[in-house]
């Protein structure tokens, strides 16, 4: 099914709302997208129509995810274009099955499939053991319904309590979900923050505003006498043709040291 969000803004808007937050003149997204910068003026003024296949090809320039792209479409007057197929659906068994694989090639290290506002889709058996860790009710505990990495971090009843490095990593986490919901125009994201922000105290709030993003981000967990330390990389779907699929997100978690390796090994 193809989805599209209710109510939103002329394509004019969201043509010149994307082209700010992908910090571009008018010049260079024309250059980009191999139009001319008059064209661009005339369709974020109002005074040209795009068709179809300039908005696709404008919307690939600037990177924007299929989720509003389709938007993009509805706000010119088009039907949407990129469907949305839970990851359950039989048509998405290729797709959910390469994930699967991803996760179980894993092992014995943690690995967890997520969508866009960071909701776990699925995960491996390490992942399981890990969070099993900070107690068989630790979902429970942080609420919101649906399985979040947010909730799990920044929720004080989730893993905040036993990561060692809090003071280190918890502006880095914040921040880097602040541009990921900004580079994606993730309403998801955004609602997740806002909940969560009654949580952070004002060091971490501030912190974050001047944090940099950076390559490797290490987390130490300590709890009953047992300790942890792991970094992640992240790995997408590159050509997806689906919202799902577009999405998705693969988080593997390593072990930072050798410890930790013996550790999850013997899990």
């Amino acid at each position: 099914m193809a989805l599209a969000r209710v109510g939103a803004a002329p394509f004019r808007e969201l043509l010149k709302s994307w082209r700010g937050r992908r910090r571009l003149s008018q010049l260079e997204l024309a250059l980009r997208a191999g139009v001319s910068q008059r064209h661009v003026s005339f369709l974020e003024s109002g005074r040209a129509r795009p068709s179809r296949a300039m908005i696709l090809q404008l919307s690939d320039a600037l990177e924007v995810p299929l989720r509003e792209r389709n938007d993009w479409l509805v706000a010119a007057g088009f039907a949407p274009m990129f469907r949305a197929l839970p990851l359950d659906d039989p048509q998405m068994s290729q797709v959910r099955e390469a994930v699967r694989r991803m996760l179980e090639n894993h092992e014995p290290f943690p690995a967890v499939a997520v969508d866009r506002a960071w909701s776990i889709r699925l995960a491996n058996r390490a992942f399981e053991g890990l969070t099993a860790l900070l107690g068989a009710d630790v979902w429970e505990r942080i609420g919101g319904g649906e399985r979040n990495l947010m909730r799990l971090f920044f929720h004080p009843e989730g893993a905040r309590p036993w990561i060692a490095n809090w003071r280190a990593i918890a502006p880095l986490l914040w921040q880097r979900a602040r541009r990921e919901a900004e580079a994606l125009d993730g309403h998801e994201m955004k609602a997740l923050l806002a909940e969560l922000e009654r949580h952070q105290d004002d060091e971490t709030r501030s912190a974050a505003e001047g944090a940099a993003l950076v390559p490797v981000l290490p987390i130490r967990i300590e709890k009953g006498g047992a300790a942890v330390s792991l970094f992640s990389a992240i790995a997408t779907f590159g050509t997806a043709q689906d919202v799902t699929a577009d999405e998705l997100r693969i988080e593997f978690f390593f072990p930072a040291d050798e410890a930790t390796e013996a550790l999850l090994r013997s899990l």
